[in-house]
């Protein structure tokens, strides 16, 4: 009886390492391993990202700002007392700001 535990047991423990194993290699584990120990190549990756992710910003907000600018525009076209008065607020104060620039 003893000798079928631990076959059993031995067969479970296997059979769990393999999971571990495809787990492992899933996850990259080892070119994780491999950036830390290049270190250049982690900067020059990071680097690399960095710049990707200032122009994506770059580009979004480009994009998110002409949406928001040709809103502002349509709404000021409508004449809209509010909205008219907020858009001639914010052309005094960019007025002011230019002209005290210069």
């Amino acid at each position: 009886m003893g000798d079928r535990i631990s076959s059993g047991l031995v067969h479970t423990l296997l059979t769990k390492v393999e999971h571990l194993t495809l787990a492992l290699e899933k996850a990259s584990i080892a070119e994780y391993i491999e950036l830390y120990r290049k270190p250049k190549r982690l900067l020059f990756l990071n680097f690399l990202a960095g710049i990707a992710r200032g122009f994506g910003l770059a580009i979004g907000f480009t994009v998110v700002g002409a949406f928001f600018l040709y809103g502002l525009g349509k709404l000021a076209s409508w004449n809209l007392p509010v909205v008219g008065e907020f858009i001639a607020e914010i052309t005094r104060i960019v007025q002011n700001e230019l002209a005290r620039r210069h």
